[in-house]
């Protein structure tokens, strides 16, 4: 039989953060299977919306590991990470001839999944 490895990995989530997920994505996929160190000095000088909010949370990420599961920060990578859509607010803005345009304001929910590397 085969043994099956288990192992930990530390998690943050952020829900209805006032962004849309297609935004998060782009500085999502840059940080996606780096080394934690490596990933905070990328979304630290990435000039991007997102970069602020992933960060944080990031950090959160990386705090989460090392007081709840007893993980080295050292051995740290970002092993997942996405953005989900969440709900949409809608609002009515005024348009020409009495009519009216609706505006989108999208939230989304990010998750970051750390782990261990050997």
């Amino acid at each position: 039989m085969q043994e099956t490895e288990i192992r930990t990995e530390a998690k943050a989530t952020l829900k209805y953060a006032r962004i849309s997920a297609r935004k998060v994505k782009i500085v999502a996929d840059l940080i996606r299977g780096k080394e934690v160190d490596e990933a905070l000095a990328i979304v630290k000088f990435t000039p991007k919306a997102s970069s602020e909010i992933i960060e944080k949370l990031l950090k959160s990420a990386i705090a989460n590991a090392e007081n709840n599961h007893d993980m080295k920060h050292e051995k740290l990578y970002v092993a997942e990470i996405y953005a989900n859509q969440g709900p949409t607010l809608k609002r009515i803005r005024p348009a020409a001839k009495g009519s009216a345009v609706r505006i989108r304001k999208r939230t989304s929910h990010i998750t970051i999944v750390l782990r261990e590397s050997k």
